[in-house]
């Protein structure tokens, strides 16, 4: 697939040598400083030195102060707590955090996952129901919610009040819950509101603290889990999320969790994991326990307070996540292969593709691997309990939940954020929603949004590639959404040596320019490329720096992007040495 590249404009040329002597470091850094919006001494200071004192007052978000007071009178009434959570990272690390936090003040509380294919999304009747007959007062739900306006209304005619801890964005009503902690509600001043839903926990368990007298390291040593929840929610690593993640990564690289640590050696890698590798590394293998099994498995690993308990966890985990890869791998050929037969499929703005007999618990990766293929907003549909379950995802720019949202006269019930959602609808209206949504995105999405593009920060010589840059560069981190690691363009470099295809079509190569050091190059999933990088002739490319790690070893990597050749100039063959 072709890619456009494009290169993001650079700021006002006074702007950025004025903050560049102010931060003592050169003109390309302090551009990508300004990019992120960041403009003074102090933002930036801010931005390169997180700091816990950055957190902000729990107390700021709406309701949390009639939420601590309702768990405050269940814990001195001996009442029973639920804490109940979504099937999915955000809400699995979400109850790990908040069980584990109260069970070391109440010990009249249990947690409960709904299943995926039996209940399905968010807060069930059938969850409501066991928690009446096994006498709980108090429901604590987490990641999940904000639109169970009649499932609330439900459960208080049961006798059941609810504290809802919920990131997602609120319908017309809210819930009738004891309090209902969400950034995003309209009257809500939380001054950040793109928390994770276990980031919603963490907020909940530390104004407990403070306002209990609690030593904030009771708090804090749940870090690591809510990096995860911010690593695999994909939500924006700046604000507060950045100072969370930056701290949950520091644990999870020096002390994480007993079900964490045993995670990581299963996945393969202990040490030096960052935002990329918990989304690739950790976030399948806990996800895949609820898509096959029961994502009570993943609690309990990541709630195990000893090695052994938590290794028989883990193995049972990687192992569902081999079976999780072998579904995933099938339906994505199917899916595929219906688009390649059909040539309306091709021609659409949208996908949607529909097999009865797909294995829900993994067409949301199938979802993402499609729209990674054909570039558009993407929805894989199948049939769970009577109804049709879908799972969508979107491309750059374009808001999927209000594509969703134009065709809602067809949808039992959705959810979910711009880039990501899941649906549910009746058998009978599948057709119909094919064309409406087929219809919905052709007449909102622009022809630039289904071009994918790489987002260019600056352009750079490799001879500006030193030490320095590089230690300022990786202060930058962590990376993710809206920080996402800087991509630079160079042109008119040249190969060195050979350049060879490795592994499933990925490119090894070394580049260099007049007068710069040789940068070893991998450029993933590029190999049709191969043939146009010919030694002595220019060629362009787009990389992100980054440092790899081999057999102890450490060297500066160009992770690139894009490749583009260059016509030689007339009469000149190669480059004065």
């Amino acid at each position: 697939m072709n890619k456009r590249w494009a290169i993001r404009e650079v700021p006002a040329i006074d702007e950025i040598n004025q903050l560049a002597v102010e931060l003592n470091i050169d003109a390309v850094l302090t551009t990508l400083l300004i990019q992120r919006g960041i403009k003074t001494f102090e933002q930036a200071r801010y931005f390169f030195r997180p700091d816990e004192r950055h957190l902000h007052d729990p107390f700021l978000m709406q309701d949390m102060e009639r939420a601590i007071e309702r768990i405050e009178k269940a814990i001195a009434a001996g009442e029973k707590i639920m804490i109940y959570g979504d099937y999915d990272v955000d809400g699995t690390t979400s109850v790990a955090v908040v069980y584990s936090f109260f069970k070391n003040h109440h010990g009249n509380i249990e947690y409960y996952i709904p299943d995926r294919y039996k209940e399905g999304y968010g807060i069930s009747t059938q969850g409501i129901d066991y928690a009446a007959a096994a006498g709980f007062t108090l429901i604590i739900a987490l990641d999940c919610g904000i639109k169970s306006v009649d499932k609330i209304a439900y459960a208080n005619q049961m006798g059941i009040d609810f504290i809802i801890c919920d990131h997602h964005t609120p319908g017309d009503k809210l819930p009738d819950a004891v309090a209902v902690l969400d950034p995003k509600r309209a009257d809500c001043g939380y001054p950040f509101k793109e928390l994770s839903g276990c980031g919603i926990g963490f907020k909940l368990i530390q104004a407990y603290a403070e306002k209990n007298g609690l030593p904030f390291e009771d708090v804090s040593r749940y870090y690591d889990l809510v990096a995860v929840s911010i690593a695999c929610d994909i939500v924006p690593i700046v604000g507060e999320n950045r100072v969370l993640a930056y701290f949950g990564l520091q644990k999870l690289n020096t002390n994480p969790c007993i079900g964490l640590k045993t995670l990581m050696g299963v996945a393969g890698k202990s040490i030096s994991y960052t935002i990329s590798d918990i989304v690739f590394l950790l976030g399948p293998r806990i996800n895949a326990a609820g898509r096959i099994d029961d994502a009570k498995h993943a609690v309990e690993l990541l709630i195990a307070c000893n090695e052994d308990e938590a290794q028989t966890k883990g193995e049972l985990i990687n192992v569902h996540n081999i079976e999780r890869k072998g579904h995933d791998l099938q339906i994505t050929d199917e899916a595929l292969g219906m688009i390649a037969e059909s040539q309306l499929l091709i021609e659409r703005k949208s996908t949607v593709v529909f097999n009865e007999n797909w294995h829900k618990g993994v067409i949301g990766i199938v979802a993402s691997r499609l729209t990674e293929k054909y570039y558009r907003p993407t929805v894989v549909l199948t049939r769970s309990n009577g109804h049709v379950a879908g799972s969508a995802r979107s491309v750059l720019g374009y808001d999927l939940y209000e594509a969703l949202c134009g065709c809602s006269d067809l949808l039992i019930q959705f959810g979910g954020h711009k880039y990501a959602a899941g649906l549910t609808m009746d058998p009978e209206n599948v057709a119909a929603f094919i064309d409406k949504f087929e219809e919905v995105v052709s007449s909102t999405i622009t022809a630039e949004q289904l071009i994918q593009q790489i987002q260019i920060d600056a352009e750079l010589r490799l001879t500006e590639i030193e030490s320095k840059f590089f230690r300022v560069l990786n202060q930058f981190a962590p990376f993710g959404p809206e920080n996402m690691a800087p991509v630079f363009i160079t042109k008119n470099v040249y190969v060195c040596g050979t350049p060879t295809l490795v592994g499933q079509n990925h490119i090894k190569m070394t580049v260099m320019q007049p007068g710069s050091a040789m940068f070893d190059c991998i450029a993933f999933g590029q190999g049709e490329q191969l043939s146009q990088i010919k030694k002595d002739e220019p060629f362009d490319i787009c990389y992100a720096i980054e440092e790899n790690v081999w057999r102890d070893k450490r060297n500066i990597q160009l992770n690139v992007k894009g490749i583009k050749p260059r016509p030689t100039l007339p009469g000149r063959e190669g480059f004065e040495k």
